[in-house]
């Protein structure tokens, strides 16, 4: 009998304890979802924003896209965006930033925010920044991408001065992000001497021409968790510079024609895996030099530019500190993503995964700017 009470008042015991730690869970759940929905994702209205938002969007959050006038049309399109705040042009940007301040929105930055607001207006920026504005200076200056690079013993073409002797190939680029405007090639000293009266840019930098295939790989840090993904891939087709090289070169002779590296579509690259070892290291190397170069380090999506060479070895070009419009390619994920996720993971989504993990674990500030 008293065995009978016991195990009756036992299992109500469990019953009761069960259904408290459920509603628990329900509860923090709950909460959990209204943090979230507290929140909204913005970008401006270009380069990777359709992929941003709609990754935002697979992740619960509510979405803004500040678009111009022209572009309107183009994001009313989508039912992931909620709301399109429009604007004369991108530089009116900071004349809504209240506004965005007001609707608790968290700012993804892509390729377009320095291009059309410039850095200062970047660094300005009151509205709450997904990443380290730290780095901005890092990536718009050659010289000190050239001086991370070598610092984390990433290989990085030769470099040549103005008034050095040019004897090979070279590439001289201007500074800050333009999807290949602003360069210009050169076989050597002579042909570099003419085309540099007429090069506008300011600041550059005069690289070797590496030879070999462009490959462009799509990290992504967490300062949460502390860990390194690889998470696409792909490959830069530039006009004219690749249409060029279908054509022999004995008929290229007296054409006339000057090579341009104006990006104008991507496709993607899946790398041979005995590379993944080095593209790992390199990333993570990148990652720690961050660390020590300026307070808080890279975080968030990135990518090294590089050329693999006919030996097979990388040969790092740049380094975009942001995400870029090559993941626009992967916007239902890639097989690198795959082997993280059971679900579709873009790099856009990536940034939102990261955002609803910091609400849910109080650490939103660690990775806001």
């Amino acid at each position: 009998m008293r065995s009978s009470i016991f195990f009756a008042f036992f299992a109500k015991f469990l019953y009761n304890f069960s259904m408290a730690a459920s509603k628990t869970r329900l509860s923090a759940r709950f909460v959990a979802r209204r943090a979230r929905q507290a929140y909204k994702i913005a970008t401006l209205g270009s380069h990777s924003a359709l992929q941003i938002l709609k990754g935002a969007r697979d992740e619960g959050f509510g979405t803004i896209c500040v678009a111009t006038s022209d572009r309107v049309s183009l994001y009313k399109r989508f039912k992931f965006i909620d709301n399109i705040y429009e604007i004369p042009k991108f530089s009116h940007f900071p004349k809504i930033e209240n506004k965005l301040i007001a609707d608790s929105a968290i700012i993804i930055p892509h390729g377009s925010f320095v291009a059309y607001l410039g850095i200062e207006k970047n660094k300005k920026m009151k509205v709450a920044y997904f990443g380290n504005k730290k780095v901005l200076d890092w990536e718009a200056d050659r010289l000190k991408q050239r001086e991370w690079m070598q610092k984390a013993h990433v290989p990085v073409p030769r470099r040549f001065s103005k008034h050095s002797k040019i004897n090979r190939p070279v590439i001289v680029k201007s500074y800050g992000a333009s999807g290949g405007h602003g360069y210009f090639f050169a076989k050597n000293q002579k042909e570099f001497e003419v085309r540099i009266k007429n090069f506008r840019a300011r600041d550059f930098i005069i690289q070797e021409y590496v030879i070999g295939v462009p490959l462009y790989i799509h990290y992504f840090y967490s300062p949460l968790s502390k860990t390194l993904e690889i998470l696409s891939i792909d490959k830069r087709y530039e006009t004219n510079v690749d249409s060029l090289g279908r054509i022999p070169s004995q008929n290229q002779q007296g054409l006339g024609i000057e090579p341009s590296f104006v990006v104008v579509g991507n496709s993607p690259l899946a790398l041979r895996e005995s590379l993944l070892v080095e593209a790992f290291a390199m990333g993570e190397r990148v990652v720690a030099t961050s660390k020590d170069l300026f307070a808080g380090g890279i975080w968030g999506p990135f990518c090294l530019e590089t050329i693999i060479t006919p030996q097979q070895k990388f040969s790092v070009i740049e380094i975009s500190c942001r995400i870029v419009a090559g993941t626009n390619l992967f916007i239902n994920g890639s097989p690198y993503a795959s082997l993280y996720y059971n679900k579709e993971v873009s790099t856009g989504r990536r940034i939102a995964i990261e955002i609803k993990e910091a609400i849910r674990t109080g650490k939103l500030k660690k990775i806001l700017n």
